[in-house]
């Protein structure tokens, strides 16, 4: 740890609006710029300053002490608009308890479970395709991953359609949560078009989330999933369980980062394969030694360390999480600056993902700079996308353990190249990036020796 932090103040703020530009035309770049000037760098969100640490050592002080800095700020605030009060957005009182109840629930022996559900949808996936067939990736990731989290939440299936109509709700909240996090409030509360679509799509994801919730209170039953678990909860003494409330609050936590989060992961780690011809060899070479002709089952995650390299780096170097802020809840000092309670510090994965403090040539695709012992678990140093400490997300192996499969299944079967109309440039949208338009030519695959290099696909990474 260096004996002193510079900090800095980041240029081009504007009277009333701040950096808000910026952040809402090109939040990546402007977040990457801002190690340039400094350890930790003041912005302005609208007038009010923000911090946002560029050292990991700072980053660590921030997401390890909890307490005083605290889930908050203008992220959190419009965050809880859409999954409420649940696990990863409430507040450190109430999190000790929410993390007891719900820690069951990603048990060992539940996850392999919810394993073979994931290895299931990413096989029916794989199998829809069709050699020459052009795929627009983000999307069928997204329904891929919505369809996987809503079957190991519901184990009765919720119809397709219900499904369909879950996807446009969120899609649709999470494009208004986006706008709102730099948008006064006064403009959210006219009766304009774009709020109104917002206001219908919580209405939808709710009012279906609370269907389900009271379907399984009434019908009492153990369905081996998600939900049977979370309202079968208690508290030690036997006492005390979840209110409806915040199971309900739970379920929209777990349908969020089980479908936005995956879908973008595993959208950047086909774009990453394509970009870098050698280390798909690689993870085909690795796929037919394992599986040969048949398909990929949870038994093999331990034997696919390659395949789980490929997804790391893919989150380290495109960072689904590129956003979200805490709040000081107490006087702290921060890289040498007295911070007072009710300051806002933004946290932005990629700022630190990308630092040669952290990572040797971090803007290289390297999946071997990975441990190779641990396919389908995220790593403990280095790594920011789900958190540390108390607050490190309860879902990270099942998140790991889903890419980790989808991306064996597809890839065993499927050679891809970039098609005309790909725009592969980051995308954000509340928490997630993901490419603007990310297509792929499929064809099926024969001998690598045979087959010509990949079309190029676009120039980052």
């Amino acid at each position: 740890m260096p004996a002193t932090y510079v900090s800095g103040t980041a240029p081009g703020a504007l009277p009333l609006v701040g950096h808000a530009w910026p952040l809402m035309r090109r939040p990546l770049d402007f977040l990457r710029s801002l190690p340039a000037h400094g350890d930790l760098v003041e912005i302005r969100l609208g007038s009010v300053p923000a911090y946002v640490p560029c050292h990991p050592d700072l980053l660590r002080q921030v997401l390890f002490d909890d307490r005083t800095f605290d889930k908050g700020g203008a992220f959190f605030t419009r965050f809880r608009d859409v999954v409420g009060n649940g696990l990863g957005s409430c507040e450190h009182r109430d999190h000790r308890r929410q993390r007891r109840l719900v820690q069951p629930s990603f048990h060992r022996t539940r996850l392999e479970g919810y394993a073979e559900v994931m290895a299931d949808e990413a096989a029916r996936l794989s199998a829809s395709w069709s050699g020459g067939r052009v795929v627009d990736v983000f999307p069928a990731m997204f329904g891929l991953a919505l369809r996987t989290v809503t079957r190991t939440l519901f184990s009765a299936h919720l119809a397709e359609e219900e499904v369909a109509r879950l996807q446009d709700s969120f899609r649709v909240a999470l494009g208004g949560l986006f706008r709102r996090m730099f948008v006064p409030g006064p403009v959210q509360r006219l009766p304009l078009p774009a709020n109104r679509r917002y206001a219908r799509a919580l209405a939808d994801l709710h009012g279906t989330v609370d269907r389900l919730v009271t379907a399984y209170r009434r019908g009492g039953q153990d369905h081996g999933d998600l939900l049977s678990t979370l309202i079968a909860a208690r508290e030690e003494d036997g006492r005390g369980g979840l209110t409806d409330a915040e199971i309900h609050d739970q379920v929209t936590t777990m349908v969020f980062g089980g479908s936005e989060t995956v879908a973008a992961a595993l959208t950047w780690s086909l774009y990453a394969l394509v970009r870098h011809p050698e280390a798909a060899r690689e993870l085909r070479a690795e796929l037919d030694a394992v599986l040969g002709d048949r398909a990929v089952t949870p038994a093999d995650l331990p034997r696919l360390p390659r395949t789980g390299q490929v997804v790391t780096e893919s989150l380290r170097l495109y960072p689904p999480a590129w956003l979200f802020t805490r709040v000081t809840t107490a006087p702290v000092e921060l890289a040498g600056r007295r911070l007072p309670p009710g300051t806002t510090v933004v946290v932005s994965p990629p700022v630190v993902h990308h630092s040669p403090a952290v990572h040797l040539c971090p803007a290289e695709f390297r999946p071997a700079r990975w441990p190779a012992d641990q396919p389908g678990r995220p790593p403990r140093d280095g790594f920011a996308i789900f958190g540390v400490g108390a607050r490190k997300c309860v879902g990270d192996v099942y998140a790991m353990t889903e890419a980790t499969l989808v991306l064996a299944t597809l890839c065993h079967r499927w050679r891809m190249e970039c098609a005309p109309g790909t725009d592969p440039r980051p995308r954000p949208l509340a928490t997630v990036q993901y490419p603007r338009r990310l297509l792929m030519r499929l064809s099926e695959r024969g001998p690598d020796t045979a087959r010509p290099a990949a079309r190029p696909c676009g120039t980052r990474g």
